[in-house]
């Protein structure tokens, strides 16, 4: 498999090398050249390593081979608190939650990350290389990228955080690591202005090479690649194609099932679940992509106007063309507005995608209605998709199977789900001291040069 840019300018690579650059030069996000096609079903008695084997593998072979995939797959999928990893719970007739918070930070990004750090650090090994790993978190992102590369040998890793903007728990699983090659740090603007100075740092060539820059948030193929397993796996559960209910900002979620139907998965469509900061929505249902101030909300990690992702479905929608691409998303940076030709636009929505935002009052109304619906205390995350799934499903719906993501354990936003049920979740035993845990963490302006700099004290070698 080989690998080409979104904007066109960049030289093909393969999997190793997209792993460890992120970013690629050009400033685009790399995609492989082809969909490779599922080989069939899941094997009767397979479990969730087997079948992320098979669905994974054509993308990463021939730097890493069969065992050694297996091997890794097998060491992160050991993390996890579920022996299904992603076990789907019915909620009510053709209702069903996919729980994808079992893995050590309790959010769903825990079940791409726990394989990333552990690819990153087999590759480095290899090449007798060292990286600085710098990334942007609206919340949950972060806690994860740390966990999976907190004490490897060969990364440093600087993660960037709105300053107010995350949970308290999201927050302090963030600034609680101990390890030394692992940094927080709060940036006084929004999880935009963090994910541009991400990307600022990789267009600056001089300080690129000085810290070997490399990425784990969902610019980095990877994190997609490992997040299209569990659509395969549930979808394989069912007799009849089943529509998956993605809560999404920065489009990766989403995307990975999108990736995953492109393959073959028995997938019927999708619905994006927004909150307040409703871009994609917009998107979705009037064709209107044009960037608003962000609002903070109830589901803080969905608090983004940017959806870095979606230029990858947007190189799909111009046909594989990387200078319309780049050209349009250079608009959309300077006008703040993304225009895409109707036609263009149907071809990819219309039969793949619907959408709805849901608000807080909304949302604080859903958790208090599975919680006397089903005893199942949600986040304000997953409670934006299970509204969604409700206007659109529902017990009286259609026979299609739904399948919602549940993407955080609700004792990552205790406050809300006690607001609206009147019950805090207590956080698992693991993290059951979180609170009286020392933090370690900086505040840095939105300005590059800072930031810049305080990266160079950070990972000074």
């Amino acid at each position: 498999m080989r690998y080409v840019s979104t904007r066109g300018r960049a030289p093909e690579l393969g999997f190793a090398d997209v792993l460890l650059g992120g970013l690629a030069p050009d400033g685009g996000l790399y995609v492989p050249q082809t969909w490779p096609r599922l080989a069939g079903r899941r094997s009767r008695g397979g479990g969730y390593v087997e079948r992320a084997v098979e669905v994974m593998l054509p993308f990463v072979e021939p730097d890493l081979d069969e065992a050694t995939l297996t091997e890794l797959c097998t060491r992160a999928c050991a993390t996890f608190r579920h022996p299904a990893v992603t076990p789907l719970v019915q909620t009510g007739a053709n209702q069903w939650v996919q729980e994808l918070f079992h893995g050590p930070t309790l959010a769903f990004k825990d079940v791409a990350l726990q394989l990333v750090g552990r690819m990153f650090d087999h590759v480095l090994a290899q090449r007798r290389r060292h990286v600085t790993i710098v990334g942007a978190t609206s919340g949950d992102t972060g806690s994860a990228a740390i966990d999976g590369v907190a004490g490897c040998a060969h990364v440093d890793i600087v993660i960037l955080y709105p300053l107010g903007r995350t949970s308290e728990v999201q927050r302090r699983q963030m600034t609680t690591v101990e390890a030394p090659n692992a940094h927080a740090v709060a940036v006084e603007g929004t999880f935009d202005d963090c994910q541009d100075l991400v990307k600022a740092m990789f267009n600056d060539a001089e300080f690129r090479a000085r810290h070997d820059l490399s990425a784990v948030n969902s610019i980095n193929w990877a994190r997609v690649m490992a997040q299209t397993v569990y659509y395969v796996v549930a979808a394989e559960t069912f007799a009849d194609p089943a529509t998956f209910v993605v809560p999404t900002g920065n489009f990766g979620n989403v995307l990975a099932g999108w990736i995953a139907r492109e393959m073959g998965a028995p997938i019927r469509d999708f619905v994006l679940a927004s909150n307040s900061n409703d871009i994609l929505t917009r998107f979705v249902n009037d064709g209107d992509m044009s960037a608003r101030p962000v609002v903070p909300s109830l589901s803080p990690s969905m608090d983004i106007q940017v959806s870095s992702n979606f230029e990858r479905l947007l190189f799909e929608m111009n046909g594989r063309d990387g200078a319309m691409t780049a050209e349009q998303l250079d608009r959309f940076r300077r006008m703040g507005r993304l225009d895409v030709e109707p036609d263009q636009r149907a071809e990819f929505v219309t039969g793949s995608f619907r959408a709805a935002a849901i608000d807080d009052d909304s949302t604080l109304h859903e958790i208090e209605r599975m919680r006397s619906a089903t005893q199942m205390l949600i986040d304000p995350h997953t409670a934006t998709g299970t509204a969604a799934a409700a206007l659109f499903g529902g017990p009286d719906g259609p026979d299609t199977p739904m399948v919602t993501l549940a993407t955080a354990h609700p004792a990552k936003f205790p406050d809300a789900v006690e607001r609206a049920t009147g019950v805090r979740p207590p956080l698992p035993d693991h993290l059951a001291d979180l609170f009286a845990r020392p933090e370690r963490t900086q505040t840095v302006a939105n300005d590059l040069a800072a930031v810049e700099a305080l990266v160079d004290r950070l990972v000074a070698r």
